[in-house]
């Protein structure tokens, strides 16, 4: 890999000495997570996007999903304790997070925001998100996500 085929997401994983396998694949714009866990050749399960949300309090949540689930938004804000949250608008993450649309992800953010991961990611050795760019994945170890940054796990997708 060339070293500006280095996201910041890898910069940062390399700095905190977690271990990561990195992915590229050619990005299509309609491109679905479910797409693209098959072109990396795993299964859904494993490969997790990333979503930020508004409390009612103004508070900004990164939850953390397998492809195919829908965020349930009652289960979330439960999860945060808040009484109620919505999706962030599309046209506020880049100026929030520093990532654009389709490569939002929960490590290397501008700001470090509480962040929930779905509980079964705790199923799995190592899961699949975004590497923080458009046609970029890292595979990494459950147990070295929290080496980066604070999460924690929660059921907050839809039955």
């Amino acid at each position: 890999m060339a070293k500006d085929d280095k996201t910041n997401v890898m910069r940062v994983l390399e700095g905190k000495k977690v271990q990561y396998i990195s992915h590229m694949y050619e990005p299509d714009a309609t491109m679905s997570g479910e797409e693209i866990a098959a072109l990396l050749g795993e299964d859904a399960q494993k490969v997790f996007k990333t979503l930020v949300t508004t409390g009612k309090s103004g508070q900004h949540y990164v939850f953390v999903i397998p492809v195919k689930e829908e965020l349930d938004l009652k289960k979330a804000a439960k999860a945060v304790s808040e009484k109620s949250i919505s999706m962030l608008p599309q046209k506020e993450l880049l100026p929030l997070t520093g990532y654009v649309h389709g490569g939002c992800s929960p490590i290397g953010m501008k700001k470090a925001f509480p962040t929930i991961i779905h509980e079964t990611a705790c199923n799995f050795e190592k899961i699949f998100f975004s590497a923080g760019k458009v046609g970029y994945q890292v595979e990494v170890s459950v147990n070295d996500i929290d080496k980066v940054v604070r999460v924690c796990y929660a059921d907050v997708v839809t039955e």
